[in-house]
């Protein structure tokens, strides 16, 4: 299955949850979309509710369906409980940490940036999205790609930056100091309807 490329906000209001991390598209109209989204919402039966937290966890990390189930067996393996590690591991991929130093406004900004070779890690040029950061390791932008535009204005509108990871704004160089926890992540999302939904 290939990676969704279609319109966020309406898939935003599909499931009820902001994929960009502004909420203007749930805050517009707060309804799902379609001609009949004002005035209906089907009750979810079980299996409903499991598969609409997998594809809100998997849509908002831009995730293709594959690479989301990888990821999940890979956390199974790991010591501690499953759900949390599953939610550490998506945290600590490079585009999701571009995203949360304020270097791109969205994670699809933050995962153009390096794609297109615009991050460094520890010096060197990834330009691997899904590339997993290890604490202590430093996040930067290489020389050439220091003025640009998108990165000072994102940069200008951020206000946030997790406690799991020190910024430098005039230099423009982040560090992956430790591994978040939990209670540090999305509280929006239940990661036990994603493990039941794997574990049918």
């Amino acid at each position: 299955m290939s990676r969704y490329t279609g319109p966020s906000w309406k898939l935003s209001r599909r499931l009820g949850i902001s994929l960009s991390g502004t909420g203007k598209e749930i805050e517009k109209r707060p309804y799902a979309p379609g001609q009949h989204g004002p005035t209906q919402r089907k009750k979810l039966s079980e299996y409903g509710l499991q598969l609409q937290e997998k594809q809100k966890l998997r849509h908002m990390y831009g995730m293709t369906e594959r690479q989301f189930h990888n990821l999940f067996v890979k956390a199974g393996k790991m010591n501690g409980v499953h759900g949390e590690n599953f939610m550490i591991l998506l945290e600590t991929r490079l585009d999701n940490l571009v995203y949360r130093l304020g270097l791109a406004r969205t994670r699809r900004g933050a995962r153009q940036l390096v794609n297109h070779g615009h991050v460094t890690v520890d010096g060197k040029r990834v330009d691997i999205p899904s590339y997993s950061v290890k604490p202590g390791q430093v996040i930067s932008l290489r020389e050439k790609s220091l003025n640009l535009t998108a990165v000072n204005e994102a940069i200008e509108a951020n206000a946030f930056v997790p406690e799991y990871l020190t910024f430098d704004a005039d230099n423009k160089v982040g560090t992956f100091t430790r591994l978040p926890e939990r209670s540090e992540l999305s509280a929006e999302i239940n990661e036990a309807y994603i493990v039941e939904f794997y574990s049918r």
